[in-house]
This record gives structure tokens, sequence and C-alpha cells, in this order.
């Protein structure tokens, strides 16, 4: 059996028993409102963030995605200065929205625990900064050494995106999103591997979401770069 084929099949089993012990323990969070992004966690929802078991790996999961998704916020918010064509405009602005709604979610995870909490948005980094991110060495397959999250582009890679305009910015933004959202598909399934982890109802919600709207995100993604690819032999652009 491959490892791509073990790996699936282990995600898929930790999925399932997941779900059952999720579906069998009631949750606070799963009745209370969703606070805005902003909004101070309740009374019941610090209760529930101190009953609910989690573990080293989902904290540094969450610290390490935030940077992940820090860097594609910046991706994104280059796209109405790079002359970007109007349906890569339409897919950055959607996934500037997800992508900072689930920051803020991840932010308030980690405070209601009273875990570090990384805010790269407060300055707007590139992304490429990884300063304080030794903690994902606790996931399994992200050594200590690694300077990038999974699927991140490298500091030269941001500096060919930033320089990039018009048809060329739109085929390389796609190529670089796809890249980088494969990342986070692998940083979920890293996650997944580590025994015990995701447990936690609200980390367990979040990585099925993350996995579903990234998968459908590459997919819609790489019909929209064969349509530049086959347009471009034409002389004409999408």
């Amino acid at each position: 059996m491959s490892k791509s084929t073990t790996r699936a099949a282990a995600l898929g089993a930790l999925l399932v028993a997941a779900a059952c012990s999720t579906a069998a323990r009631p949750s606070s969070a799963a009745t209370a409102p969703v606070p805005s992004n902003n909004a101070p966690m309740t009374p019941a929802q610090m209760a529930d963030a101190h009953a609910t078991p989690y573990t080293r790996a989902d904290v540094a999961f969450m610290q390490g995605m935030i940077h992940h998704h820090a860097q594609a916020v910046t991706m994104a918010g280059w796209v109405p200065t790079h002359g970007a064509s109007a349906p890569v405009k339409t897919l950055a602005g959607r996934i500037n929205v997800a992508q900072r709604d689930e920051i803020a979610f991840m932010q308030r995870w980690l405070r209601a625990r009273h875990e570090p909490t990384p805010d790269p948005l407060a300055h707007e980094m590139s992304g490429h900064d990884m300063a304080g991110m030794s903690g994902m060495s606790g996931m399994s397959g992200m050594g200590a050494g690694d300077t990038l999250m999974p699927g991140m582009l490298t500091p030269e890679q941001m500096k060919q995106l930033d320089a990039a305009r018009g048809a060329e910015f739109d085929r390389l933004f796609l190529t670089f999103m796809i890249q980088h959202h494969t990342g986070a598909l692998e940083m979920v399934q890293h996650l997944l591997a580590v025994p015990g982890a995701a447990q936690d109802a609200d980390v367990f919600r979040f990585v099925s979401d993350v996995n579903t709207d990234q998968t459908t995100e590459i997919d819609r993604m790489r019909k929209m770069l064969a349509a530049y690819d086959a347009s471009s032999h034409q002389g004409t652009r999408p």
C-alpha cells in the first residue's frame, strides 16, 4: 500500500472516530451563537473551553494555521492593485474574507485557553516571517528546522508574485494559491495523524471545514488555470 493511500485511510478513520466522539458528547459550543470576529468569549464558551480536552498538537496547528492564512490574505490583498482579471478578483475576495474570519476564530480559540496567540495581520505581514513558529514541531512531519508551513510561498515566490501584473499575475496567483491550499490540506492530515488530536469539537469542525472548503477551491482554481492556459495559446484572456 502506498504512503498516500495509507495516509488517506488514516484520515478517513480519524474523521469517523472524531465525528462519533463529537456526536456522543454535548458541547455548549454546538448550540451557542457564533460570536462576531472581535466579540469576547461568553462565560459559557469560556467554561466549555476549559472543560473540553485538547492537545499540544491542536494548539500548534492553530498557531501555525494563523500564519499560513495570513500569507493567503496578503496574496489576495495584492489582487486589486496588480491588474488581475475579474474572475481572479472575485476568487481573491472570497479568500480574503474567509481566511480573515478563520484567523479570528483561531485567535479566539487560543485566547480562551490562555495559549500564545499570533496576530500577524496586526502588521499585515507578508506571511513568510516565521518567527515564533517552532511550536509546529510538535506535529507529525513538521520538524523544528522547518522555516515554512507546508505550501507557503518562499520569499522569492512572494517577490515574483508581487512583481507580476495582468495575465501573468493571474497565472501566478492561481498557481501559487493552489500550492498554498494544498499545503493547508497537508497540515490537516498531519494534525489528524497525531494520536488524540482534533478531539475538541471546535477543532474538529474547523479542520473539517478547511479540508472541504480548500479542496473545493483547489478544484475551482485548477479549472480557472486550465482556461487561462488555453486562452493564452489563442492570444486572449478569460
